[in-house]
């Protein structure tokens, strides 16, 4: 019998959903270095009030209120959220510095290792039970980290601190799962963040450099403002496609943000790649490589036991 169109299409679309975001994420580096000299402390802020701007006309566009004040009359979901936001904070302010001080490199093996991270966390906190492989990897992107400490001699702060919120923002959204749709779920997440954000621009405000909105120009201006979309559509689009898609297609997709990250450091900005970092990078890279061997096993093993779900 012959698989049903509408699940295959939908399968499709939910590739094409996630594997769009990985790669908007993966050029977002040279659209911020277009932003310079805007600062990465107000470029941050800037994201949080345009995000929740747009989120605000989404909702109305696809008229999700009833579904926001659903979400909003349950204190614990408000509580994930607000947690959730606090975590993405993180993650973009740490990003922006990275990319800021010409350490795009850097943030790559913080999504590098991103895969090996979730894991960890399902199995010390979801008490999930893993395969040998992902030990094996997860013991091999350890030695990685090791051996840029040890052998570059800088603790790499801004990959590792990537990879910790971005890995617990996941679980989080894992948790909340389908009681907090997309939409709803990033315009509460930004809210949080508004007095933040607004603390920011003040602090920027009083700084010699000052703030930068409409003070180099309407490229720039217009550049600048465009950061809420930015920053939305990439999350609004892998949220649409993991909803249709399995987590071994999602694994797989994952390594493209990464990917194009250490290419336009390495090959555009020629960023240093002493010895030492390209020993640490080729162990990552040989973990990934058993991260993705194990992904591939399982989803055979996936289509031998359920051949009406592929994955």
């Amino acid at each position: 019998m012959s698989p049903d169109p509408s699940t295959r299409e939908s399968r499709t679309a939910g590739a094409a959903y996630a594997g769009g975001a990985y790669l908007l994420w993966g050029v977002l580096p040279l659209y911020f270095l277009l932003l310079v000299p805007t600062g990465p402390w107000e470029v941050v802020a800037w994201r949080v009030l345009l995000s929740f701007v747009f989120c605000l006309v989404l909702l109305t566009i696809t008229r999700g209120w009833g579904a926001f004040r659903a979400i909003v009359r349950q204190p614990k979901m408000l509580g994930w959220t607000a947690l959730a936001g606090g975590l993405i904070y993180v993650n973009w302010q740490v990003f922006l510095i990275g990319t800021l001080s010409d350490r795009i490199v850097e943030t790559s093996l913080g999504y590098f290792i991103n895969p090996i991270t979730t894991v960890l966390l399902g199995v010390f906190v979801l008490r999930e039970r893993i395969h040998r492989l992902q030990w094996a990897a997860i013991l091999i992107a350890a030695v990685a980290v090791a051996v840029i400490v040890i052998g570059y001699g800088e603790f790499p702060w801004i990959a590792l601190s990537l990879t910790a919120s971005f890995g617990i923002y996941g679980l989080i959204k894992k948790k909340i799962g389908p009681a907090v749709d997309a939409v709803s779920g990033l315009t509460l997440e930004s809210f949080w963040l508004i007095p933040v954000a607004v603390a920011q621009l003040i602090i920027v405000g009083q700084t010699p450099a000052g703030i930068t909105m409409g003070a180099n120009g309407g490229w720039h201006a217009a550049l600048l403002a465009f950061a809420g979309i930015v920053t939305a559509v990439p999350l609004l689009m892998f949220a649409a496609g993991t909803r249709r898609v399995g987590l071994t297609v999602v694994g797989m997709l994952q390594f493209i943000t990464p990917v194009m990250q250490f290419v336009i450091g390495v090959a555009f900005l020629h960023e240093p790649m002493p010895p030492e970092r390209w020993a640490g990078f080729i162990i990552v890279w040989l973990a990934i490589t058993v991260f993705v061997i194990d992904l591939t096993l399982a989803g055979r093993r996936g289509r031998r036991t359920d051949p009406a779900e592929p994955v």
